[in-house]
């Protein structure tokens, strides 16, 4: 039954972009002909208010949002005052660690899927968080900003360019604050890497590799992992870079987009699909029960739309590339694939961390990137490092979430704006216009209406506790 739903629930949702209208051979994207809106003030430095106390009411409690839950039960100046899931058992677990953790017992909300909209009109909160199935990230967060309340999401915040307008536009009429969760912004590595590249120790960034490559396919061909299987179905119905903030936030802090510089276009092209096909196959070969042959044998025949290995190279306005791949449907071990080149060195993270610096490592040979992470240890991670242990993916998981919450304490602009996280999550429909056009160029938005050329610091440039 569970399966059902989610098909039927997926069709209706049409999450597929339009072609876009073509200027000569480079595609506009998304399902308007204009790279930019008249919109209201920009939320470029936004300060809101300060407060004092944060209640977060929280939506989807799954295996990534009940990590979030624990991390904001651990932050200094944060209420979890609501809860919401369609599974009351999630509310249950939800309401039971807030009340361990000393908190008043949260309100709960598990009336089903638009729950969350009730639970925003009602509810006294400051901020509103979701790590619910993709397709919910834009209702929720418009929810969120229309009743008064600023707006956090897991990845991807949009699927749509549309969507991605409608974010941008509620947050400036709104001037709430709208913000895509990326954890891997916030990794040791990357971050040491950034603060390497601001103490000039790679020259000018060229060019930068990354993406998300990820054996997922005992996930998604599984029963109860991804609540409903709601993220095989994505591959049953997209082709296109569906994961690409992972690599892409961390590279985009790094070539300063947005804050001097911006993505220009992109091209994109997938391979042919067929790794769902033979992991189902193999797996109905080797079930022992009835059972295990009857679910893998449903999933052994689809025609999979999503290609194994998606490969798609953007450019931006100052002329630096970009390589981000997607590859989740074959056997491989983790990767974002970050590599960073600059004109006077160059850094990689897998399979092993190493670096290299014009004049310092010798010849042309590779030196560890231990002792440089160490060295050059990003402050926000000496602040925070102590706090963050224990916490999910290394600890990322929960700097993310105290940067958040802190930002709205103290009333600064959060590290990633709402033009940050429409800009890294436009890769997907965008990716997916290219496919359909024979990889053909797919021109950005220009989500921030030209300010991307004013220079300006990231927040964790700035403050670091």
């Amino acid at each position: 039954m569970a399966n059902q739903f989610t098909r039927r629930d997926f069709l209706r949702t049409g999450t597929a972009a339009g072609l876009g209208a073509a200027a000569g051979s480079m595609i506009v994207g998304g399902c308007t002909d204009v790279l930019a809106r008249v919109g209201s003030a920009s939320m470029i430095g936004y300060n809101p208010p300060a407060k004092d106390l944060i209640k977060v009411g929280f939506v989807g409690m799954g295996n990534q949002g009940s990590g979030h839950v624990r991390n904001l039960l651990k932050v200094e100046g944060c209420q979890v005052a609501a809860v919401c899931d369609i599974r009351p058992e999630r509310v249950k677990w939800a309401k039971a660690e807030v009340v361990k953790a000393g908190q008043p017992e949260p309100k709960g909300y598990t009336g089903g899927d638009l729950d969350f909209e009730r639970m925003c009109a009602e509810e006294d909160l400051d901020l509103v968080y979701n790590a619910a199935p993709w397709r919910w990230h834009t209702p929720i967060c418009l929810a969120a900003m229309k009743n008064g309340k600023h707006a956090a999401s897991e990845v991807n915040i949009a699927l749509t360019v549309e969507d991605c307008w409608r974010l941008v536009e509620t947050s400036e009429k709104t001037k709430m604050h709208c913000v895509m969760q990326e954890n891997c912004c916030y990794n040791s590595t990357e971050m040491a890497t950034l603060n390497m590249i601001a103490q000039g120790l790679f020259g000018e960034v060229m060019h930068g590799e990354c993406g998300y490559l990820h054996d997922l396919r005992g996930l998604k061909i599984h029963p109860t992992y991804y609540q409903g299987m709601w993220r095989v179905y994505q591959s049953l119905k997209r082709d296109g870079n569906l994961y690409p903030t992972h690599g892409i936030g961390p590279m985009a802090w790094c070539m300063d987009i947005n804050r001097g510089d911006a993505f220009d276009y992109l091209v994109s092209m997938t391979t042919k699909a067929i790794g769902l096909n033979e992991f189902a196959d193999a797996k109905y070969a080797a079930a022992k029960s009835d059972k295990d042959k009857q679910f893998y044998g449903e999933w052994q025949n689809r025609k999979y739309v999503l290609g194994d290995v998606n490969t798609t190279l953007i450019k931006t306005k100052k002329g630096k590339t970009i390589i981000c791949q997607h590859n989740t449907n074959l056997p491989r071990p983790y990767s974002r694939a970050f590599l960073v080149q600059g004109s006077h060195g160059l850094m990689r993270m897998y399979p092993t961390e190493k670096v290299h610096i014009e004049g310092v490592s010798k010849g042309h040979g590779w030196e560890d990137f231990a002792e440089y992470k160490k060295k050059y240890e990003h402050p926000v991670w000496k602040a925070i490092r102590e706090k963050a242990q224990g916490a999910g993916h290394g600890g990322m998981d929960f700097i993310e979430d105290y940067r958040l919450v802190t930002a709205l304490r103290r009333g600064i602009t959060p590290d990633i704006d709402v033009y940050d996280s429409v800009a890294w999550s436009a890769i997907i429909p965008l990716s997916e216009q290219s496919i359909k056009n024979g990889g053909a160029p797919v021109k950005f938005p220009d989500f921030t209406r030209g300010a991307w050329k004013q220079s300006r610091p990231l927040g964790v440039s700035q403050w670091h506790i």
